[in-house]
Order: structure tokens, then C-alpha cells, then sequence
């Protein structure tokens, strides 16, 4: 049996921090709020790295408060996944180096750059892993393709350069885009996967939207992920709200039961899975993540364990 850990997708959510369900009157602090999240679970999402390129001091304090065996995964930077980034999002001497025309642009997509600041923006977030790396604390690099990303050449293309750029990192592949999971695709989707050595990312989200991934389970390599989003179906293509509401959901342990079954089975032929839950609304992720977490302490405990 692989080793199986369970977290959530952020621990700095607003929300989380202004239910007061969650962290003690004493974790006040951005250290205190980390170590006491860290006692609680084994694994966390970096999610702020999708919005804005991440930076090496902070990965080195994360590294330093936290303990031995903790790890971090990480959401690539937007540009990379080719959702349109916004011209601010960018450090200022990035920016400075636009062109006027770019400059002009609300949104950017990484067709727009030109190839020495390509470069320049994944020197910098390989970078910024580094001290978390070095200390044996990071997880998987997560790159969450967009619904408008189909399948086609151009498109393996583009994965396959995402992981010759972080060649010493392990990249784990989300689908927003049901295409890659439908009958005609799926099987080319985790041949390609596997021969990348690409973890397919497996998720929980609401159905019955042309943008739904099916809750497919499966493992590509010798890791697996799996993303738990809610299943909110009055938010999950609404536009002007924030990640926070759209993901507002509470699983019951019914609907989570199926999942704990799967991850078990998952787990065996590999050495590790994940499973983070992005409904991180109020304290509902912490409260999903600490059930689910004796869900499987039930299912993976020998059965003499207590004789």
C-alpha cells in the first residue's frame, strides 16, 4: 500500500481565516497558521502560484516551519496552462521588458511572449521550488489545462515542453475539457501520460456541465492525485464570483465513501497518492479532509491491528 496523504488546497483561505472553526485564538501569524495547519494534515496546495509567480523565500520558510515529511504541491503559473494572465500579475521587471503593444493588453497568453521571457518566467518558477525541493518538501507541480484546451497535437505538444521545462520535478496533468476522458480519447489520454511519466489528475466536481470531467480514476505513474472540487452545481460556471463561493460545498460522508474505496485501490500498486480538497469555503475543506483522512485509517488498518 502506497502512502496516502490528505490535505487541502490552500490553508490561507479568507474565509477559512474569518470562520474561526479552524486555526486556535493563538495562530495569529502566517508561521503559527502553517505549523498548526501542519500538525493537522501532511500535505497542502500552494494555489496563490496559479495568480502569481511564487518566490524562493517563501518557499524557504514554508521548508523551515514545517515538519520532516510535510509536502507541498504547487499550481503552475496561469501562463503556463494558457489561461489568459493579466498584465499585473507579472513582476514589474517582467513588465518592464513588454512590449508597448503587450502593455496594452488586459490579458496575456503565452502565445503572446516572446521567447526570452518565456524563458525568463520558467527559470523563475523552477527557481522558486528550490528550497523546497532541496529539503524533500515538494510534492507535485500541478498544471490545470483550461476547457477551451482540446486534444491535438499541438496540445501534447505543449504538455510535453511543460514537463522538459521542470525536468527534475514531478508534474502531475489536470483536464478541465470532458474530451480528454471521453471514449474515443481516454485511452490515447493515459498512453500519452504514462510514456511522459505524467500523473493524470483525478477529480470530484459537479456533472452535467459541457465543461464536467468525469470522476475518473486513475494512475499514470508512480504517483496519484486526486482533487476534490465539490460539487456545487449553482456556482460552477458562474462568472463574477470568487474561487472561495464557487467552490462552496460540504460533502457528506456518503459522497465521499465511494472516493475512499477508490483511493485505497489506487494506492496499492503505487508509492503515493494525494488527495486535497479545493472546496475551501469557510472551514468545509479541513472538515472533508479530516473525515475522509479516518475513512481510510478504517479501510488501510490491518484487520488484526487491535487483536
Amino acid at each position: 500500500m502506497g502512502t496516502i496523504r490528505v490535505g487541502t488546497c490552500s490553508w490561507t483561505d479568507p474565509t477559512l481565516l474569518n470562520s474561526g472553526r479552524f486555526y486556535p485564538d493563538s495562530a495569529r501569524s502566517a508561521e503559527a497558521r502553517l505549523q498548526y495547519y501542519a500538525s493537522q494534515f501532511n500535505i497542502v496546495e500552494v494555489d496563490s502560484s496559479y495568480y502569481a509567480l511564487p518566490n524562493e523565500r517563501n518557499s524557504y520558510l514554508w521548508a523551515e516551519r514545517t515538519p520532516d515529511g510535510f509536502l507541498f504541491d504547487f499550481k503552475a503559473f496561469r501562463l503556463f496552462t494558457q489561461h489568459p494572465t493579466p498584465v499585473n500579475s507579472l513582476s514589474k521587471n517582467i513588465r518592464e521588458q513588454l512590449t508597448p503593444e503587450l502593455h496594452q493588453k488586459s490579458n496575456l497568453y503565452y502565445r503572446d511572449l516572446p521567447p526570452e521571457l518565456v524563458d525568463e518566467l520558467w527559470h523563475r518558477f523552477e527557481s522558486s521550488m528550490l528550497p523546497l525541493d532541496t529539503a524533500g518538501k515538494l510534492g507535485i507541480v500541478l498544471f490545470q489545462f483550461p476547457h477551451w484546451f482540446y486534444p491535438g497535437s499541438g496540445q501534447l505538444d505543449h504538455i510535453a515542453m511543460c514537463k522538459e521545462r521542470l525536468p527534475q520535478y514531478r508534474i502531475a496533468v489536470e483536464f478541465r475539457n470532458n474530451v480528454w476522458l471521453n471514449e474515443k480519447n481516454r485511452a490515447a489520454t493515459f498512453d500519452f501520460l504514462r510514456r511522459n511519466g505524467l500523473a493524470f489528475v483525478c477529480v470530484d466536481e459537479p456533472q452535467g456541465f459541457k465543461s464536467s470531467a468525469p470522476p475518473v480514476a486513475e494512475t499514470t505513474s508512480d504517483i496519484g492525485l486526486v482533487r476534490l472540487h465539490g460539487r456545487n452545481t449553482e456556482t460552477w460556471e458562474n462568472r463574477g464570483i470568487g474561487p472561495a463561493e464557487r467552490f462552496n460545498y460540504l460533502y457528506s460522508e456518503e459522497e465521499m465513501k465511494p472516493w475512499a474505496d477508490k483511493i485505497v485501490d489506487l494506492a496499492r500498486p503505487i508509492g503515493e497518492m494525494h488527495v486535497l480538497f479545493n472546496n475551501c469555503y469557510e472551514d468545509k475543506a479541513v472538515v472533508n479532509a479530516r473525515q475522509i483522512s479516518l475513512m481510510l485509517d478504517t479501510l488501510t488498518r490491518p484487520k488484526n491491528a487491535e487483536e
